[in-house]
Formats: structure tokens, C-alpha cells, sequence
């Protein structure tokens, strides 16, 4: 039987999980482990991870490869979360990870987090008939997700995280203050008082993640007909009282793990405030987090049920949401990608680059031109700065830089070393950039008014030539010159001269080198 494995890099400890698997449904854990590495320590008051927290965590990773080969792992993912994502050296943590522990480590953003947690609670509730609340409390970072008919409607990621709030608002190993109080109160309020996800929320059930949420609960139970759940009244009281308490009393109090008795404090204010921000009387804990939802997709693809179409979907909603915001052309971006999208499938053989790059295609095609909120004269490098400093849920850091590129690229310049954006991005990840926007810009420059008078295009591998062949109503010439001048990238990237027609002309216009970098 296959055996799978997850590991969690958090920014108050480290997780691995290895489960075997007979089907997609039938799942048994074999092992789990925990190293009490605090990597937010440092990070939340200095922006970097300490020599030190950076050793021990590769020691831990090493360990936790060393299990996994023991257990005949099969697959696993490996990710990090807000310490290393905050931190200014966590490419250092990454770099060991792989070289000295043979872990491929992963960075991810905070609505990647949020998706992973979400698919977890999914597995274990029903929340088809809900309006719900998703709560996952960490030690770096809250992720805040809204839920109907078990869609992600909303997420946010807030720097509520227990580690971060800990080192910034409490002193160690005492009770809390009452001004120390005020002051962690105000600010935790202040930034739920942002989060626009909880103005109009109106739950029905809030579900809370994370080792904290669950040691809440298990001191502060509730009678709920969804299972395990902690009292929102009860948690009110009990933060009192933990706050009065030496982190040395609440650990023998309530048999509290170390790492698990300083940062309950900042986790019952977090916590008590979103509820009360809901109007929650309840929060229901399943005991399932971000390591559940790495191995559920694991599982899932490799019993080949995973809803590759459904995920598609959901990360194409975030990017028209995020066009909707800076008002784009909705239209005109669906249409490029369209085109995108065809040409790209019938030049397969020339590219040679699979469905992941295909989805990124499409994702930089229906972006391409929401820099054009900011002004429109370099709209394609505002394109660029918006996608990457935007969250796109499901689409990992690495996928966001490459697609930012592509439509940063569907004009103008060519990728060149000497962009930054381009450079930062490894070997796979700039051929892939050069090959999807020598597409696009072809695709975009047969739309070059907005109006869709090519209604479908085609593109034909002849020979040594590529023809690209537009089909509409009216006349055409246009958009079949401008096509023509921008295949340039297209030419040098492939090496093949490009021909454009119409589907009732008989002549061509051939490809002007240079033109489309105007």
C-alpha cells in the first residue's frame, strides 16, 4: 500500500505526518512527529531567521527524511509557512532544507494556507447546507476564509499569529499585565476591524483550526451537534485567567506542552474577538489542519480524484475577481484567453509544455492588461507589480512570479535578464515566460480594439513557418498587421517564421522583425 507524507514548517513548530493509503477514502496514519522548533521567534522582531532556529530546523528535517525513508514514503510535500515567508533569508532555510536534509521545501503564501485548510475541513465536515467561518489560527499568521456551498468565497491573511503577537505584546514567562492586555486587545481588534471579510460575514457556524484552537477547546468544551467544539463564553473567562497566570502555572495547571502554554494567551484573544466579531457562540474544532490538507491532495492525485478542473476553475475566478478590482475589460481579457488558449493547444508539439503551463497562460492572459488601472503608457509593468503583490488562492508563489512575467511581457520589451522579475526566476521558469508570452502577444494584438472582430483564430505548424489564420466578420486587416508585428518574440523564441492571414484572404502578412517590442 502507497504511503504518503506531509511536513509543516511553522513558525512555532515543525509537523511530519505519514499516512498509508488503500484508496482515496480508506486512510491509516502510521506516524507523526513534532520538533519544538520556534522559527518565528526571531523573524517576528528582527525580519530574519536566527543561525541558530535555521540549524535546528534542518536537523529536524533531516530527521524527518531519515523516518520517512524508514517508512517506505512513496510521496510527500514539504511546506513553510509565515516565518520563512516573512523572513528576509528564509531562500537560506530553503537552500540547506535541500542540500543538507534532501527535503524540497516549499514557501507559500498565506490563501495557499487557507485553500489546504479549508480542503481538510471539507474531509471531515459537512458544509453544503452552511454559511461558514474558517478560522486557522498559527503561529506567524490567522487565515480567515468565508464558505457557502463549500466554495471559498473570500480569504484574508492577517499577522495575528500567536508567535508574532507573543514576542511583540506579552513578556515571558509572567502574567499578563493589564496595559499589556489593553494594548493586545486594541490591536488585535484593530486589524479584524480591516479585514472587510468579517463586516458582513453573517455565519451560521465558525470553525476553528490549529494545535491552539484545540487545546482551547479541550479545557473549554461545548455540547455541539458538529462535533467537537469549544464555548465562546467559557474561552472568555478562561483567557482571563490564563493571562493572570505564569506561563509555569498555566503548563502544570493544564497540562500544557512549553511551546503551548505561552502562545495560548495571544490565541484566546484572537480567537474571542473573531467570535465576537461573527457574533459566534461556538466554535467548532475538528482537529484537522494545513498537514491534513497536504496529504488529502496527495491522496487524492494519486488515486486520480483529484478535481484538477474544480482547483483550475477556482484559481481563473480569483484572477477575473482580482481584474473586477482594478476594472478591466472583462470581455476582452476572457477573449485573449480564449485565443490564448487555442493557439497554445495547437502548437503543442512547437512548445512542448504541459497543462500546468497552459493554466498559467491563461491566468496571464485574462491579467494582462489590469495595470491599465494605474496608467496605460507601462500598464504591462504595473500589470507585473499588482499580480505579485496580490494573493491569487491556489497558485503558489512560484506559478504567481511566472505568470505576473507573461503578462508583464504581452508587450513592449522582451524578457531580458536584466528585469528583475525575470531574473529571479529559475531556468524552467524563464523558457516557460519566453514560449507564453510570444503566444499571448499574438493572441492579444487579434483583439487590438477591444471589439472581437476576430471571433476565432487558428494556428498552423507548416513547415518552417508557423500561419496564423484569423476568422471574423468585417474588415481584418488591423489586427492581422498588428499580429504580424508583434510575432517577433514568437519568431526568435521558436525559430520559425510566422505568417498571418484571414480566413478569406489570399494573401499573407509576414512577420516584421522587431516591430512588436513598440
Amino acid at each position: 500500500m502507497p504511503r504518503f507524507a506531509s511536513i509543516d514548517v511553522g513558525s512555532n513548530a515543525m509537523r511530519l505526518r505519514i499516512v498509508e493509503a488503500t484508496s482515496a477514502t480508506d486512510v491509516r496514519e502510521v506516524f507523526s512527529d513534532r520538533a519544538a522548533v520556534r522559527l518565528g521567534r526571531d523573524v517576528f522582531l528582527t525580519g530574519r531567521l536566527a543561525p541558530a532556529a535555521i540549524a535546528e530546523a534542518v536537523d529536524a528535517l533531516r530527521s524527518f527524511r531519515e523516518t520517512m525513508r524508514a517508512h517506505n514514503v512513496e510521496v510527500y510535500r514539504a511546506v513553510a509557512t509565515s516565518a520563512v515567508r516573512d523572513a528576509n533569508n528564509g531562500d537560506l532555510l530553503v537552500e540547506r532544507a535541500a542540500r543538507e536534509a534532501g527535503v524540497k521545501l516549499e514557501v507559500i503564501e498565506g490563501v495557499e494556507e487557507a485553500r489546504l485548510v479549508r480542503s481538510a475541513v471539507m474531509r471531515v465536515m459537512d458544509l453544503s447546507q452552511h454559511r461558514a467561518l474558517l478560522v486557522d489560527v498559527g503561529g506567524g499568521s490567522v487565515e480567515l476564509t468565508l464558505v457557502t456551498d463549500e466554495k471559498a468565497r473570500q480569504s484574508v491573511s492577517l499577522p495575528l499569529g500567536t508567535v508574532r503577537l507573543s514576542e511583540a505584546f506579552l513578556e515571558r514567562d509572567v502574567a499578563v499585565s493589564k496595559e499589556r492586555s489593553a494594548l493586545l486587545t486594541e490591536y488585535v481588534e484593530r486589524l479584524l476591524g480591516e479585514a472587510r471579510l468579517l463586516t458582513d460575514a453573517r455565519v451560521d457556524i465558525t470553525v476553528a483550526t490549529g494545535g491552539n484552537a484545540d487545546a482551547i477547546a479541550s479545557i473549554a468544551p461545548a455540547k455541539s451537534a458538529h462535533g467537537a467544539s469549544l464555548d465562546v463564553e467559557v474561552m472568555r473567562a478562561l483567557k482571563t485567567v490564563l493571562a493572570s497566570m505564569s506561563v509555569k502555572d498555566r503548563r502544570e495547571r493544564y497540562g500544557l506542552r512549553g511551546d503551548r502554554a505561552d502562545v495560548i494567551v495571544p490565541a484566546a484573544y484572537v480567537l474571542t474577538s473573531i467570535a465576537d466579531a461573527v457574533g459566534a457562540k461556538e466554535m467548532v474544532t475538528p482537529n484537522v489542519g494545513l498537514k491534513d490538507g497536504l496529504l488529502g491532495e496527495l491522496i487524492d492525485r494519486a488515486f486520480r480524484v483529484f478535481d484538477e478542473r474544480g482547483e483550475a476553475a477556482a484559481v481563473e475566478a480569483e484572477a477575473i475577481a482580482l481584474g473586477q478590482r482594478y476594472r478591466f475589460d472583462e470581455a476582452h481579457a476572457l477573449h485573449v484567453a480564449e485565443l490564448s488558449t487555442t493557439f497554445f493547444d495547437q502548437l503543442q508539439s512547437l512548445h512542448g509544455l504541459g497543462t500546468e503551463e497552459r493554466s498559467w497562460l491563461r491566468l496571464a492572459a485574462i491579467v494582462h492588461d489590469i495595470g491599465d488601472f494605474v496608467g496605460y503608457e507601462a500598464h504591462h509593468k504595473h500589470t507585473y507589480y499588482l499580480v505579485t503583490n496580490s494573493e491569487l488562492m491556489g497558485l503558489s508563489p512560484e506559478a504567481k512570479e511566472i505568470v505576473a512575467n507573461v503578462a508583464r511581457y504581452h508587450r513592449k520589451a522582451f524578457p531580458d535578464l536584466t528585469h528583475p522579475g525575470f531574473r529571479k526566476l529559475d531556468r524552467r521558469g524563464r523558457t516557460a515566460v519566453r514560449k507564453l508570452a510570444a503566444i499571448l502577444r499574438i493572441a492579444d494584438s487579434f483583439d487590438r480594439e477591444h471589439l472581437r472582430k476576430v471571433e476565432s483564430a487558428d494556428a498552423t505548424i507548416t513547415g518552417s513557418s508557423v500561419l496564423f489564420r484569423a476568422h471574423g466578420t468585417g474588415d481584418l486587416s488591423l489586427e492581422r498587421w498588428t499580429a504580424s508585428r508583434k510575432a517577433d518574440l514568437f519568431e526568435e523564441v521558436f525559430e520559425r517564421d510566422v505568417r498571418v492571414e484571414g480566413a478569406e484572404d489570399v494573401g499573407t502578412f509576414p512577420a516584421r522583425p522587431g516591430a512588436g517590442r513598440g
